[in-house]
């Protein structure tokens, strides 16, 4: 009996930041099995300015991206904060993040920090410590990855390999829907021409 091999997807997690930048990457597409690539954070000083700082995040992004090759680069999407200069900051390193996957033509996704929490914790509520906790046990680490932003970032990967095949079926049920809402238009407006015409040629 021939065994079915399924393809193994390599995702990498990034929680996005200036100050610390975290990537975790890890290989899924078997179930709920997921298995640990690699964790780190890339840094960035804070007196630097911020289009040498978004340099930097991009330099090590990309070395990630080239070493690792992942297969989707899975992206926290950021939410207004109370501190509008960090949010800001965070979406602009996201924003490279997302850019230096796409000039590899490789797909990026955004989670909201609730759906990674609920992904692996349950609870989408959960606090950093037991996002860390679980990370580390779904992912049988010897060690909890340090700092909280490392932990995030796998986190964030684990949540995209779980998520993707229902994140697949909604793609396909729209693009079906948007198919049949073509055909359906497009038989009207057939039908319109035909009535047109047929009301054309009984007034001559």
């Amino acid at each position: 009996m021939s065994v079915v091999r399924v393809p193994v997807v390599r995702v990498l997690g990034v929680d996005p930041g200036l100050t610390r930048c975290g990537l975790g990457v890890v290989d899924g597409g078997r179930g709920r099995e997921v298995d640990h690539v690699d964790v780190g954070v890339v840094r960035t000083p804070p007196d630097l300015d911020l289009a040498a700082r978004l340099l930097r995040v991009a330099d090590g992004v990309e070395e990630w991206l080239d070493r690792l090759r992942p297969d989707v680069v899975a992206i926290e999407r950021v939410f207004a904060q109370h501190n509008v200069r960090t949010a800001m900051g965070t979406a602009q390193a996201g924003g490279v993040v997302a850019l230096a996957a796409a000039r590899r033509g490789i797909a990026v996704h955004f989670h909201t920090p609730s759906e990674v929490k609920a992904a692996v914790t349950g609870n989408g509520s959960a606090d950093k410590a037991q996002v860390t906790t679980m990370i580390t046990r779904i992912l049988r680490l010897e060690t909890a990855p340090k700092p909280a932003d490392a932990a995030d970032a796998l986190a964030l990967a684990v949540c995209h390999c779980w998520r993707a095949p229902m994140i697949e079926r909604m793609a396909r049920a729209e693009a079906a829907a948007q198919e049949q809402k073509r055909r359906y238009e497009a038989r009207l407006a057939a039908e319109r021409a035909r009535t047109g015409t047929v009301r054309k040629a009984s007034s001559r």
